[in-house]
């Protein structure tokens, strides 16, 4: 029962709501909320998995930017879609993503982030279906932040589900994450006064190009 993912999830709740946001209709302050959710537990597990700075900071970079193709593809859709063409643009953002993040100079390590986030370690995710530690660890690291802060956060569907629920959800599909990864990322959300990390100022174009201030 995949509750949460947004490759397949919800989308038998989808037909029964006859108003509804689409999948990549999104506000910016929107996008870079949930950016900066998943830029910090992303961080904080790189620390928890004993990684440096440097690497946890690229992915806490990564955290921030791994959605950006979204904000290229929102117009490709449009406010009626239907369900099967609206799945298949929105498995076309990672690679969007990656295309924007390498364009602008970014790290070889944060373009992988960006582009395997979706890769379940199973192998059944998008878009190139890799299985286990062939995913880059960045993308097993994205992969299990994105999703819990998916969960926990509204979107254009449903409501937010509580760490809980969110984290039993996870259990269930448990064979999509690295077990390592998952490990380390509970450890961090049971831990208090976590701190967030703190980056630049940006702004984003409709092509999404970044500019740092």
């Amino acid at each position: 029962m995949k509750c949460w993912n947004e490759k397949e999830s919800e989308s038998r709740s989808f037909y029964k709501v006859k108003k509804r946001k689409h999948m990549l209709q999104y506000t910016l302050a929107e996008q870079i909320s949930h950016g900066m959710e998943v830029s910090n537990l992303a961080y904080d597990v790189g620390k928890k998995l004993g990684y440096g700075e440097e690497v946890c900071y690229d992915l806490a970079i990564a955290g921030l930017l791994h959605d950006i193709g979204k904000i290229v593809l929102a117009n490709e859709v449009s406010l009626n879609p239907m369900i099967v063409e609206e799945m298949k643009v929105v498995r076309m953002h990672p690679k969007e993503g990656y295309e924007v993040v390498k364009r602008s100079g970014y790290s070889h390590f944060i373009q992988e982030c960006v582009l395997y986030h979706h890769e379940n370690y199973d192998g059944s995710g998008y878009p190139d279906h890799l299985f286990g530690d062939d995913i880059p660890f960045g993308g097993r690291v994205l992969r299990v932040c994105d999703v819990f802060c998916a969960l926990t956060s509204d979107r254009p569907y449903r409501k937010a589900y509580d760490q809980d629920t969110a984290i039993k959800l996870m259990v269930e599909d448990i064979r999509d994450f690295d077990v390592k990864v998952f490990l380390a990322f509970q450890k961090v959300i049971h831990e208090k006064n976590r701190r967030p990390v703190e980056l630049s100022e940006f702004t984003v174009d409709e092509r999404g190009d970044l500019e740092w201030h």
